[in-house]
Protein backbone atom coordinates (compact mmCIF):
# COMPACT_ATOMS: atom_id res chain seq x y z
CA UNK A 1 0.00 0.00 0.00
CA UNK A 2 1.43 3.58 -1.02
CA UNK A 3 0.96 6.50 0.77
CA UNK A 4 1.02 10.19 -0.62
CA UNK A 5 0.61 13.31 0.92
CA UNK A 6 -1.73 16.18 -0.40
CA UNK A 7 -2.48 19.22 -0.13
CA UNK A 8 -6.18 20.42 1.02
CA UNK A 9 -6.85 23.75 2.10
CA UNK A 10 -2.97 24.70 3.02
CA UNK A 11 -2.68 21.60 5.64
CA UNK A 12 -0.82 18.42 4.49
CA UNK A 13 -2.51 15.07 4.73
CA UNK A 14 -0.91 11.79 4.34
CA UNK A 15 -3.08 9.33 2.49
CA UNK A 16 -2.84 5.59 1.69
CA UNK A 17 -3.82 4.45 -1.84
CA UNK A 18 -3.16 1.80 -3.21
CA UNK A 19 -0.08 1.63 -5.67
CA UNK A 20 -0.09 3.38 -8.14
CA UNK A 21 -3.24 5.20 -7.67
CA UNK A 22 -1.30 8.21 -6.27
CA UNK A 23 -1.60 10.22 -9.57
CA UNK A 24 -5.33 10.10 -9.07
CA UNK A 25 -5.36 10.76 -5.28
CA UNK A 26 -3.44 14.17 -5.97
CA UNK A 27 -5.52 14.96 -9.24
CA UNK A 28 -9.18 14.66 -6.74
CA UNK A 29 -7.07 16.72 -3.95
CA UNK A 30 -6.46 19.33 -6.76
CA UNK A 31 -10.30 18.89 -7.76
CA UNK A 32 -11.12 19.62 -4.13
CA UNK A 33 -8.35 22.79 -3.93
CA UNK A 34 -10.19 24.21 -6.98
CA UNK A 35 -13.28 24.06 -5.09
CA UNK A 36 -11.69 25.69 -2.34
CA UNK A 37 -10.65 28.18 -4.55
CA UNK A 38 -14.34 29.38 -5.84
CA UNK A 39 -15.41 29.32 -2.64
CA UNK A 40 -12.95 32.13 -1.29
CA UNK A 41 -13.98 33.99 -4.49
CA UNK A 42 -17.25 33.72 -4.18
CA UNK A 43 -17.31 34.64 -0.08
CA UNK A 44 -13.95 35.98 1.18
CA UNK A 45 -12.52 34.26 3.85
CA UNK A 46 -14.12 32.14 6.16
CA UNK A 47 -13.27 29.38 8.76
CA UNK A 48 -11.60 26.39 7.70
CA UNK A 49 -14.80 24.43 8.16
CA UNK A 50 -16.99 26.25 6.36
CA UNK A 51 -14.96 27.01 3.27
CA UNK A 52 -14.71 23.03 3.18
CA UNK A 53 -18.58 22.37 3.83
CA UNK A 54 -19.38 24.61 0.80
CA UNK A 55 -16.83 23.12 -1.15
CA UNK A 56 -18.40 19.43 -0.58
CA UNK A 57 -21.51 21.11 -1.25
CA UNK A 58 -20.53 22.01 -4.40
CA UNK A 59 -19.13 19.37 -5.30
CA UNK A 60 -22.11 17.03 -4.17
CA UNK A 61 -24.04 19.40 -6.60
CA UNK A 62 -22.48 18.59 -9.33
CA UNK A 63 -22.01 14.92 -8.59
CA UNK A 64 -26.03 14.69 -8.26
CA UNK A 65 -26.08 16.61 -11.46
CA UNK A 66 -23.84 14.27 -13.09
CA UNK A 67 -26.37 11.22 -11.90
CA UNK A 68 -29.38 12.94 -13.23
CA UNK A 69 -27.64 12.94 -16.58
CA UNK A 70 -26.72 10.02 -16.51
CA UNK A 71 -30.09 8.15 -15.50
CA UNK A 72 -31.20 10.31 -18.29
CA UNK A 73 -28.49 8.79 -20.55
CA UNK A 74 -29.60 5.09 -19.14
CA UNK A 75 -33.40 5.59 -20.14
CA UNK A 76 -32.79 7.04 -23.33
CA UNK A 77 -30.39 3.57 -24.18
CA UNK A 78 -33.66 1.48 -22.46
CA UNK A 79 -35.34 3.06 -25.02
CA UNK A 80 -33.48 2.59 -28.08
CA UNK A 81 -32.65 -0.88 -26.84
CA UNK A 82 -36.45 -1.44 -26.91
CA UNK A 83 -37.10 -0.22 -30.11
CA UNK A 84 -34.36 -2.27 -31.46
CA UNK A 85 -35.62 -5.64 -29.88
CA UNK A 86 -38.98 -4.37 -31.54
CA UNK A 87 -37.91 -3.96 -34.54
CA UNK A 88 -35.68 -7.62 -34.55
CA UNK A 89 -38.98 -9.27 -33.09
CA UNK A 90 -40.75 -7.69 -36.33
CA UNK A 91 -38.64 -8.62 -38.62
CA UNK A 92 -38.33 -12.31 -37.01
CA UNK A 93 -41.95 -12.46 -36.91
CA UNK A 94 -41.72 -11.83 -40.81
CA UNK A 95 -39.15 -14.74 -41.76
CA UNK A 96 -41.45 -17.00 -39.22
CA UNK A 97 -44.57 -15.82 -41.45
CA UNK A 98 -42.46 -15.86 -44.82
CA UNK A 99 -41.11 -19.99 -43.64
CA UNK A 100 -45.15 -20.43 -42.55
CA UNK A 101 -46.23 -19.50 -46.06
CA UNK A 102 -43.44 -21.86 -47.58
CA UNK A 103 -44.40 -24.98 -45.63
CA UNK A 104 -47.81 -24.47 -46.51
CA UNK A 105 -47.52 -24.27 -49.69
CA UNK A 106 -44.70 -27.29 -49.66
CA UNK A 107 -47.77 -29.20 -47.49
CA UNK A 108 -50.32 -28.65 -50.09
CA UNK A 109 -48.30 -29.50 -53.07
CA UNK A 110 -47.47 -32.86 -51.41
CA UNK A 111 -51.13 -33.21 -51.01
CA UNK A 112 -51.78 -33.06 -54.25
CA UNK A 113 -49.34 -35.66 -55.40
Amino acid sequence: MAQVTITINGYGYTVGCNDGEEPHLQAMAKVVEQHIDLIRQIGGQSGEGRILALSSLLMADKLHDMEKYIASLEKQLDKQKLKQLQKENQELRKKLDDFAERAESIAEKLNLS
